[in-house]
């Protein structure tokens, strides 16, 4: 499974690869640009060098070869490199060549024409740019050559594309980075809903979460969250109110109907079918009593109204007393309870003595229920690191995989080999339920046909103060 990406790691990568694109862009325009201006100059160059030899020619017309020649040589000396032809039509030179490197130079062969015409050629592993300009002199049609070499324009653009080389990673690594940056702390507040949000339960509906006052689409974010999570509470909380008074009001036309099926059989005179009816309506009325106190007890929960009176309680006291009650009703199943209590296990934790006995005994009566006979069922007390572990342990039909992260749901019912049981499907949330406010773990290991072992892991005995908080938010 591919892992998604981070909003902020995703508007890095966009960020970075548009600057990237960008900076190519600049970079690769800049080049051309430089180039195309330093090869204009160049050119500029040449033709008024071009312009002063022509110049020359007109103010030496009527100079004797010699005078000529040496103000041409004068000329070319003074233009540094001395790369300057004068040549006829026929290729010839009209002018002596003022150095040995014009004379050696590949000059190209251009005819006579109007216009003037650039080129370039390498000589000597160098890269030259030549201007070949025609002249009219008298009735003589002349050609004039310059020509200057292109290396430092070279030089220049080497120079520019090595820069780009090592500014552009060095850019993109900063932008990247400060993209990041940005992106993460504008993103912050994102996280923090996030956070706020994981911590919201249906038990604490009345939270919030944070606000911020940005002015933009996070704030009306957490601002329309908010409203939804009122609205939710306010519904969750009518639901709460509603159950916990229907199981109430239900509880006193059961109890009566269950009281009048009793007095009913005390008459030995009603017909064996009538017994026999009354004595189904006693059984129903009392599943339904038990339901009905189930219900009411996690509606109290719920409403934070159960009234817990904690106290240091020895666990193994609980397990002693609840495994002897427990034995009777696993002997009449056929199976063995056994319970072990470490030796010098300091037991005591902090809790509501009914509400472990009932947590205990939830968990023995669903191992009784879900055990084939004969049976064997083992609880245990221990200690490890400061914590008290009480284990409940079967050989019974075991658990699903696939009902495994549903057994703690409400009125959750496993497939059907497990649904024959009777059982409402309300223990075991009831069982996390104390676990959960005793400060504890609840958890569960099984095997399919191989068996069950529950487990409530308490913690240490707390120090007085936080003992005074725990009585304060159960009472």
């Amino acid at each position: 499974m591919i892992r998604q990406r981070s909003i902020s790691l995703r508007l890095t990568i966009w960020f970075s690869a548009v600057f990237f694109a960008g900076l190519a862009l600049f970079g690769g325009v800049m080049w051309f640009t430089l180039e195309n201006t330093l090869t204009n100059g160049r050119s500029r160059t040449l033709e008024r060098r071009v312009e002063r030899l022509g110049e020359l020619l007109r103010d030496t017309r009527q100079y004797t070869p010699e005078e000529r020649a040496a103000k041409f040589q004068a000329f070319a000396d003074a233009t540094g490199g001395g790369l300057i032809e004068v040549f006829r039509r026929n290729g010839a030179r009209a002018l002596p060549s003022p150095t040995s490197a014009a004379q050696a130079f590949p000059w190209p062969h251009v005819d006579s024409t109007d216009r003037s015409r650039f080129s370039e050629i390498t000589y000597l592993g160098q890269p030259y740019r030549v201007l070949a300009q025609p002249f009219a002199t008298g009735s003589e049609m002349l050609m004039l050559c310059v020509a200057a070499p292109l290396e430092g324009n070279r030089l220049v653009l080497r120079t520019f594309s090595a820069g780009l080389l090592w500014t552009v990673p060095v850019l993109l690594v900063l932008s990247a980075l400060g993209g990041y940056i940005l992106s993460r702390r504008a993103l912050r507040p994102v996280d923090q809903i996030t956070a706020a949000t994981r911590l919201i339960t249906l038990s604490n509906l009345s939270e919030r979460l944070p606000v911020p006052e940005t002015h933009d689409e996070l704030q009306r974010l957490s601002e329309t969250c908010n409203d939804m999570l009122a609205r939710l509470d306010s519904a969750v909380n009518e639901i709460k109110r509603f159950t916990a008074d229907a199981s109430h009001e239900f509880r006193n036309p059961v109890s009566f109907m269950r009281t009048t099926a009793e007095l009913a059989l005390r008459n030995r005179q009603i017909d064996a079918e009538s017994r026999r009816a009354f004595e189904d309506i006693v059984a129903e009325c009392g599943k339904a009593n038990r339901l009905l106190k189930d219900m009411l007890t996690l509606a109290r929960a719920d409403a934070g109204n159960s009234q817990l009176a904690f106290e240091p309680v020895d666990l193994a006291a609980v397990v002693r007393a609840v495994c002897q009650k427990a034995r009777v009703v696993a002997g009449e199943h056929g199976h063995t309870l056994a319970f072990q209590v470490a030796e010098e296990c300091e037991a005591t934790v902090w809790g509501d003595y009914p509400s472990l006995h009932r947590l205990l005994w939830t968990l023995i009566d669903n191992a009784v229920k879900y055990t084939p006979a004969p049976g064997t069922i083992r609880v245990s007390v221990t200690a490890a690191s400061g914590a008290v572990v009480l284990a409940v342990q079967d050989n019974g039909i075991g658990i699903s995989g696939a009902d495994m992260p549903h057994i703690f749901e409400r009125f959750y019912r496993a497939d059907p080999s497990r649904s024959q049981v009777e059982g409402s499907g309300l223990g075991l949330s009831i069982a996390l339920w104390i676990a959960n406010t005793h400060g504890a773990s609840l958890s569960v290991q099984s095997q399919e046909n191989a068996g069950t072992i529950f487990r409530v892991v308490f913690p240490p005995l707390p120090s007085e103060r936080h003992r005074a908080e725990a009585f304060a938010a159960a009472g």
